[in-house]
């Protein structure tokens, strides 16, 4: 089992420009192990530093008084995490997969609030994007969407990897899980994707896939 263990921060293995200047404005720090479905802060929990995923997949998700959840985010490798506006949590944070955490704290204040800035306004477009992505789109639209996005994260060829169930991507995009697997179907029988295993796609057609967005 993994444990927390002291580790150099790794700047130039992460490819966001702003993440890496982040990094170099952090104190170093530890790397903690989150195996998969274990909850790294809580909704209503007091904010403290920012997060980065050194490995693994982290999901951000709001749970509303009535107990339905919406995930506002997955957060990969290289991703910053934990950004909040008032004092309290408005989400929560969990490893999908079994996360590498590390905690970002400032070294430097004012070159911290400078990256932090940059990191913040990059948030908020992609609140945004996905606001638009879950009102504006049809399920087919929604999925095809989101696998043009993780194929273009992972950069993996033709396959795309899913570290998530179907019940996540289910909440990440508004649908039900009956939906989520209806649309994956579809995609396979106009063979546009092939279904490897529950947690790997082939894509057989990005030009249909994109059309699909559309």
């Amino acid at each position: 089992m993994l444990t927390p263990a002291m580790l150099p921060i790794a700047a130039s293995t992460v490819q966001d420009p702003d993440v890496r200047s982040l990094m170099a404005e952090s104190q170093p720090g530890s790397v903690s192990f989150y195996p998969a479905n274990t909850t790294i802060y809580g909704q209503g929990d007091i904010t403290g530093p920012l997060f980065l995923v050194e490995f693994g997949t982290v999901r951000v998700c709001h749970t509303s008084s009535d107990g339905r959840r919406q995930i506002m985010s997955f957060c990969r490798a290289g991703d910053v995490f934990g950004l909040e506006i008032g004092d309290e949590h408005a989400a929560c944070a969990e490893s999908v997969d079994g996360a590498g955490i590390r905690a970002l704290r400032a070294a430097d204040n004012a070159g911290f609030a400078q990256r932090l800035l940059s990191l913040a306004l990059r948030r908020f477009a992609q609140i945004q994007n996905h606001l638009l992505l879950l009102g504006r789109m049809s399920a087919n639209e929604k999925m095809a969407s989101f696998l043009l996005d993780l194929a273009d994260q992972q950069d993996s060829g033709d396959i795309i990897n899913l570290p998530m169930q179907r019940n996540d991507i289910a909440d990440y995009l508004g649908l039900s899980f009956e939906t989520v697997s209806r649309v994956l179907r579809v995609f396979k029988d106009k063979s546009i994707i092939r279904l490897q295993s529950v947690d790997r796609i082939e894509v057989l057609d990005f030009t249909a896939l994109a059309d699909a967005c559309c």
